[in-house]
């Protein structure tokens, strides 16, 4: 589990750029504020949370995730106070 400076660190991170955010930190993030793992294929991951409707896909290209599902995730940690 991430420490509270590391993982503010790590949210202001992805928050601050959101076109270079790292596969791992994003599986981290997501995790950090209630999803988990639900499956995937490939280089596709998926995150899901009780109760939202809503899913993360992270594709890991060459160790980052695209901004548009770095955005989504962005979103997910305005609406879970991450």
């Amino acid at each position: 589990m991430l420490r509270v400076t590391k993982l503010a660190k790590l949210l202001a991170a992805i928050r601050n750029n959101p076109k270079g955010v790292r596969f791992e930190d994003a599986r981290k993030a997501a995790e950090a504020i209630g999803f988990a793992r639900a499956g995937g294929k490939g280089s596709h991951t998926v995150y899901a949370r009780p109760g939202e409707p809503v899913i993360l896909n992270f594709q890991n290209r060459g160790g980052a995730i695209p901004p548009y599902q770095a955005r989504q995730l962005i979103e997910m940690l305005d609406k879970y106070g991450g």
